[in-house]
C-alpha cells in the first residue's frame, strides 16, 4: 500500500499508549470485581442540600445498626406451638453460621449495670406521671403508701431498698422506659403479643455482604427453608423475615439477572447483526472488543470518582452496548463498501464523522448529568466515558487489527437499497392516513398520561419484601426512619430542653392514640432544669415520707442512703454518651452540624405513626416549638423529583429550540426535514407511556433530552448523504442495535429506569422510522 495509506508514526504511538491505559484498566477491574464496590443503598442516588444533609445524615445513622440485621418473627396461636416453631427455625438456620449468627439482643443489654450507673441520680428521674401526681401529692397518704410496701414485703421495690426509695418511684420510671418496645423477655426468649397470637422475635446478623454479583439469594434461600421447618408441623404458624440485607439481596439477584438480559442480550444482538451484516468473524470480534473495552472504562472511571458505583448505574449502563458498536459498524459497513481503500485511509475519511456524533452523543448522555442527583452522573459519566473509551479503541486499534478485506453480503446489498424503497411525506391519500393515524395515537395517549413524581419509583424490591418490612415495623411497633423530628440548640442542654418541650406538644396526639409515643435521649437524660425540678420535688417528700413513717414505727427516722441525687449534680449527656449503657440510642445523637459553629443536633423518633393525617397533625404540633423541625424525607425527595422534572422540562423545550435554530442556519428551509421526526418521535414515546398506563416522571424527561440529541443525528445525515444507500446502511445497524439495547432496558423491573427504556424504545423506534418519510 502507498504511504498515504500507512498510519502515521503519531497514531501508532497513540495506539501504544492505549494499550497501556487498557492494561492498567484491566488490573484495575481486578481489583474492583475483588472488593465490594457494588453500592445498594436507594438513598445514595438522591441529592443532597444543606436543608436535608443532616435528614440524610440521620437516615445513615438510622441504618447503620442494622444494616447487617435480619429480623424473624416467629407467631402462633399458643405460646408452646410459637417456641416449638422458633426452635424449628434455629435447627436451620445454625447449620449456616457462616450465613446468620443469632444475636441475643434481651442478654446483650446489662440491667445491673444500668441500674448501677443511674443509681446517685435516681431522684432526679421522674415519668410524666409521676411528675403530675407528686406535684398536688398529700404527704400523709405518700406515707401511708410507703408503710404498706414496707409491711408487704414482697410488694416492695425490687430495684431498692425502701429507704433509697420510700416512695417507689424507680421501678415504675423504669417499666416506662421498658414501654418503648413491645419485647418482653419470656422462656429467656424475646417475645411479645399482637394480633392475637404469641411472636418470638429472633435476631441475626449476616455473616457476608448480602450483594453478590452472581446474584445469588442465600439468605432468602436459608430463611425460606426455615420457615418450612416451622411451618411442617403447624399450618397456623405464621412467620415473617425482614431486614435491610434481605432487600439488598433481592436488589442485587434482580439486578444480575437484567444486567445479564441487558447488557448480553443486547451484544448478543448486536454481534448477530454484524455477522449478518458482514459474513465474517473479524468485525464481530473487534466490535466485541470495543465494547468490552468501553465498559471496564466506564465502571473504572465511575468507582474512581464516586468511589463506589450503585447498581441501578450498572443495570443503566448496560444499555450501553446498543450505542458504543456504532463507531465499529460505521467503520466496517465503509470498508466493505469500498474494499480499495485501506484500513487508515477508511479511518482518516470517518474521523470527523465519528468524532462529531461521538460529541453529540456524550453532551446527550451529560445532560442527564444536570440534575444534582448523585445517580443520574453516575449514569451521565458512565455512559460518556464508555463512549469515548469504545471509540477511541476503534479509532486507534481497528486500524492496527483490522487486515483483509469484506465483501457484501446479502444483507449489506439489501439494506442499501432499503432507502430507495422507503416511502416520502407527500400530499397523498397514504400519506394523510399515516398521518390522521399517528395524530390519534398521540392525542389519545397525551389524554391519558399520569405524572407521578414519588421517589418510590427508584425502589425496586419485590412487593412480598415490602409488605413484610411493614408488618414487622406495625407489630414491633418500631418507628419509621423517614420522618422524625429534628431538634436543635446551642448546648447539648438546650437540645435536651426542646424535646422536652416537642414531647409535650405531642401528648395531645399520643393521648388520642394517633401516635403510640417517642423515642428521645430526654428520656433517659433530661435537662438539667428538669432533673433539678424534679430532685427538689422528690426530696422534700421523701424527707417528709421517711419523717411520718419513724413516727409511727416509733423509731429514729431512716438516714438518708449516701449518693441520693442533689439539686447540684445533675446526668449530664457526655456523661451519660461514654457510658455502655447509651449503646441502644446513641445515634439519636447527631453532635455539632457543621464542624465547630454549627448547633448541637438530636432526633426524636415517633413510634406508630402510620397514617398520612397523623404525620400533619404532629408536624403542625410542632411548628410553633423553638429549635424543632419536622422531617418527612421521602416527602422531600418527591418534591424534589417533581421540581427537577419541572427545570428538566423547561431545558428540553430550550434545548429543542436551540436544535432548531442550529439546523436552520446550517441547512435553512430544510432544517424541519430533521427536527420533525424527533419532535413526533418524543411525542409518540410520551403518547406510549399513557397507553400502557406508566406514570411520567423524571426519568422520561430525561429520556426525551437524550432522545433530542440521539434522534436527530437521523435527520442531519440524510440531509448531508440524500440518497446514500452506504450510509443508510450503517444508520440501520445502528438504530437497531440502539433499539434493541434501549427495549431491553424496557424490561428493568426498577420504575424508573423501566419508563426510561419505554421511552427511549418508542422514541428511537419512531425516528428511525420517521426520519426517511421526511427526507428530501
Amino acid at each position: 500500500m502507498s504511504k498515504p495509506d500507512r498510519m502515521s508514526p503519531l497514531a501508532r504511538v497513540l495506539a501504544m499508549i492505549w494499550l497501556v491505559l487498557v492494561l492498567l484498566l484491566a488490573w484495575h477491574q481486578a481489583g474492583f470485581w475483588r472488593g465490594n464496590r457494588i453500592d445498594t443503598d436507594i438513598m445514595a442516588l438522591l441529592p443532597s442540600s444543606e436543608r436535608t444533609a443532616t435528614a440524610d445524615r440521620v437516615l445513615r445513622q438510622l441504618a447503620e445498626d442494622v444494616s447487617r440485621e435480619v429480623i424473624v418473627l416467629v407467631g402462633a396461636p399458643d405460646w408452646q406451638a410459637a417456641r416449638t416453631a422458633a426452635d424449628g427455625i434455629q435447627a436451620v438456620t445454625a447449620r449456616h453460621p457462616e450465613l446468620l449468627k443469632p444475636v441475643d439482643k434481651i442478654g446483650a443489654f446489662d440491667f445491673d449495670a444500668a441500674l448501677a450507673f443511674y443509681r446517685p441520680w435516681r431522684g432526679s428521674m421522674l415519668t410524666d406521671a409521676q411528675r403530675a401526681q407528686l406535684t398536688h401529692a398529700d404527704p400523709a397518704a405518700l406515707a401511708q403508701q410507703a408503710l404498706t410496701r414496707l409491711y408487704q414485703i414482697s410488694s416492695g421495690s425490687a430495684l431498692t431498698g425502701w429507704t433509697a426509695d420510700p416512695l417507689g418511684l424507680w421501678q415504675d420510671w423504669w417499666l416506662a422506659r421498658a414501654d418503648v418496645t413491645r419485647v418482653r423477655e419470656r422462656d429467656g426468649l424475646a417475645s411479645f403479643s399482637a394480633d392475637g397470637m404469641q411472636w418470638i422475635l429472633l435476631t441475626y446478623h449476616i455473616g457476608k455482604p448480602a450483594f453478590s454479583v452472581s446474584g445469588d439469594t442465600d439468605y432468602s434461600d436459608l430463611l425460606a427453608a426455615a420457615e418450612a421447618s416451622a411451618r411442617r408441623t403447624n399450618d397456623k404458624v405464621r412467620v415473617v423475615s425482614a431486614g435491610i440485607p434481605l432487600h439488598a439481596e433481592a436488589a442485587a439477584a434482580r439486578a444480575s439477572v437484567e444486567i445479564n438480559v441487558i447488557g448480553l442480550g443486547s451484544l448478543a444482538a448486536v454481534l448477530l447483526l454484524v455477522w449478518l451484516a458482514f459474513r465474517s468473524l473479524r468485525p464481530i470480534v473487534l466490535v466485541a472488543l470495543s465494547l468490552a473495552i468501553g465498559t471496564a472504562a466506564a465502571i473504572s472511571v465511575t468507582a474512581v470518582v464516586f468511589d463506589r458505583v450503585h447498581l441501578i448505574t450498572l443495570v443503566f449502563g448496560a444499555s450501553l452496548v446498543g450505542v458504543a458498536e456504532d463507531y465499529g459498524i460505521h467503520y466496517f459497513v465503509t470498508r466493505q463498501a469500498d474494499s480499495t481503500r485501506s484500513p487508515a485511509h477508511t479511518m482518516r475519511f470517518l474521523l470527523p464523522g465519528m468524532a462529531l456524533a461521538l460529541s453529540t452523543s456524550v453532551v446527550a448522555y451529560l445532560a442527564l448529568g444536570v440534575a444534582p442527583f448523585p445517580g443520574l452522573r453516575q449514569m451521565a459519566l458512565f455512559s460518556a466515558v464508555g463512549l469515548a473509551a469504545a471509540f477511541l479503541t476503534v479509532v486507534l486499534w481497528f486500524p492496527l487489527l483490522d487486515r483483509g478485506s469484506l465483501r457484501p453480503t446479502r444483507m449489506s446489498a439489501w439494506l442499501a437499497r432499503g432507502l430507495a424503497r422507503w416511502p416520502r411525506a407527500r400530499l397523498d391519500r397514504p400519506s394523510l392516513l399515516v398521518a390522521a393515524g399517528l395524530a390519534v395515537f398521540i392525542v389519545g395517549g397525551l389524554l391519558q398520561v399520569r405524572v407521578v413524581d414519588d421517589v418510590r419509583q427508584l425502589q425496586n424490591s419485590p412487593a412480598p419484601l415490602v409488605e413484610a418490612q411493614r408488618t414487622v415495623g406495625r407489630l414491633l411497633g418500631s418507628p419509621s426512619p423517614t420522618q422524625f423530628l429534628l431538634v436543635r440548640g446551642d448546648t447539648p442542654d438546650q437540645v435536651l430542653a426542646r424535646e422536652e418541650a416537642a414531647k409535650a406538644a405531642l401528648k395531645g396526639l399520643i393521648a388520642q392514640g394517633r401516635l403510640d409515643g417517642v423515642i428521645a435521649l430526654s428520656e433517659w437524660v433530661p435537662s438539667a432544669a428538669r432533673q433539678r425540678a424534679d430532685a427538689t420535688l422528690t426530696s422534700g417528700l421523701e424527707d417528709q415520707v421517711r419523717e411520718r413513717v419513724a413516727k409511727a414505727l416509733h423509731a429514729t427516722r431512716a438516714p438518708v442512703p449516701v449518693g441520693n441525687a442533689s439539686t447540684d449534680h445533675v446526668l449530664t449527656l457526655s456523661t451519660w454518651l461514654a457510658q455502655p449503657v447509651s449503646a441502644a440510642l446513641r445515634h439519636l445523637w447527631l453532635g455539632r452540624e457543621g464542624g465547630q459553629s454549627g448547633p448541637y443536633a438530636s432526633v426524636v423518633l415517633l413510634r406508630g405513626l402510620a397514617d398520612p393525617a397523623a404525620a400533619r397533625a404532629v408536624q403542625a404540633a410542632v411548628a410553633s416549638s423553638p429549635g424543632v423541625e419536622w422531617v418527612d424525607r421521602v416527602e422531600d425527595l418527591t418534591g424534589l423529583l417533581h421540581h427537577y422534572r419541572v427545570l428538566m422540562s423547561w431545558l428540553l423545550l430550550a434545548g429543542a429550540v436551540a436544535v432548531a435554530a442550529l439546523l436552520a442556519w446550517r441547512y435553512g428551509i430544510a432544517s424541519w426535514r430533521a427536527l420533525v421526526p424527533t419532535l413526533l418521535a418524543g411525542l409518540c414515546s410520551v403518547a406510549l407511556l399513557g397507553w400502557l398506563h406508566v406514570p411520567v416522571q423524571l426519568f422520561p424527561v430525561l429520556a426525551l433530552a437524550l432522545l433530542l440529541g440521539v434522534g436527530v443525528d437521523y435527520g442531519i445525515f440524510l440531509l448531508e448523504h440524500p440518497g446514500d444507500g452506504v450510509s443508510w446502511s450503517a444508520i440501520v445497524l445502528g438504530a437497531a442495535s440502539t433499539l434493541l439495547a434501549f427495549g431491553l432496558l424496557a424490561l428493568s423491573s426498577t420504575p424508573a429506569l423501566h419508563a426510561f427504556g419505554i421511552t427511549m424504545l418508542a422514541g428511537v423506534g419512531a425516528v428511525w422510522v420517521l426520519s426517511p418519510w421526511f427526507r428530501p
